[in-house]
């Protein structure tokens, strides 16, 4: 499941009728009056708000906006934590997935993947998430789990830390194929 659709659906479940009405009006502009006259939850909102690309995994602000209006700052507070958390990423930040050193590692570490990316920082749950998401593809996962480490660090993910983590997890023959 997407985890921005889970995160709206929450928001929604703790909005009152008066917090939902609060919102329509402050759509107004955005939203035609004969849709918002059928809008009854947060959830047919939010639906026309990503129908219409007003809200979006990677674009976030139009919603913040909303939730500030309403004075629903642990609903701001929530959506902030979870753009911090690396859900929401915009397209500019995305790594290069064809580097060499991802591959070489992809190709030669087995089943203590998991091991070598606890050594890297990664949280147990977004490790977690991505075994669920890729159940039998052993590749699939450390890939990915090398991708989303790349995220997080941004410009400080670099070959030598993966070396580094690779010798602390005694793959040393990997390490030296990543240092070729």
């Amino acid at each position: 499941m997407d985890p921005f659709l889970i995160l709206l659906h929450s928001f929604s479940s703790s909005l009152s009728d008066n917090e939902v009405s609060s919102l329509k009006f402050l759509c107004r502009e955005k939203i035609g009056k004969r849709k918002l006259e059928a809008v009854q939850s947060g959830i047919e909102l939010f639906i026309i708000l990503l129908e219409q690309q007003l809200i979006a995994s990677s674009k976030v602000s139009f919603l913040e906006k909303l939730l500030e209006s309403i004075r629903r700052e642990d609903l701001v507070l929530q959506l902030k934590q979870f753009v911090e958390e690396g859900e929401v990423t915009a397209d500019d930040d995305q790594p290069d997935v064809h580097e060499k050193p991802i591959e070489v590692i992809c190709e030669n570490v087995g089943r203590d993947w998991r091991m070598l990316i606890r050594k890297l920082g990664l949280s147990e749950v977004k490790i977690d998430r991505i075994v669920a998401a890729n159940p039998f593809n052993l590749h699939e996962q450390l890939f990915q789990s090398l991708r989303e480490w790349q995220k997080w660090k941004g410009k400080d993910a670099k070959v030598t830390n993966l070396v580094r983590a690779l010798r602390d997890c005694n793959m040393n023959l990997v390490a030296d194929q990543v240092e070729e």
